[in-house]
């Protein structure tokens, strides 16, 4: 008597697993899997200003109507030298500086809480300016 193997369905092959025969998973080739977005300083800058806005928007009624803008750099120097920002009262609009408040601020101390200070204190100077107040009038609850 011959002898019969009976016939089996073929298994699918066998999937390859995601973990490496030491049972971790497998790493990339350039860099490691997470790692945290860049921050950049236009984007603490852009924070910066955002939050000071908000505040003085709370705090003061005739600036909800204000837009305030960013840009690089003014088109020309005045007469008192580089200007870190303009006030624009007749278009209802404050344009921000950015490179000659983070380059001509001179921090007491070179870290992010002090260049965030010196952001929001051009942000309340020009708020300031725009309502012909001293900037203390502003936020004088916010330095307490």
């Amino acid at each position: 008597m011959a002898w019969r193997r009976t016939r089996t369905p073929e298994k699918a092959p066998a999937r390859r697993s995601r973990h490496g025969r030491h049972g971790r998973e497998g790493r990339s080739a350039v860099v490691r899997p997470p790692l945290p977005p860049l921050e950049t300083r236009v984007e603490r800058f852009d924070l910066a200003v955002g939050t000071a806005v908000e505040f003085l928007r709370s705090a003061w009624p005739e600036l909800r109507e204000v837009r305030f803008e960013i840009a690089d750099m003014p088109t020309a120097a005045d007469a008192d030298g580089i200007p870190r920002w303009s006030v624009l009262s007749d278009e209802r609009r404050i344009v921000l500086y950015r490179l000659p408040i983070e380059r001509l601020g001179h921090p007491h101390r070179d870290d992010d809480l002090h260049r965030r200070m010196i952001v929001e204190g051009a942000v309340f100077r020009a708020a300031a300016q725009y309502l012909d107040r001293d900037p203390w009038d502003l936020g004088h609850d916010r330095f307490h």
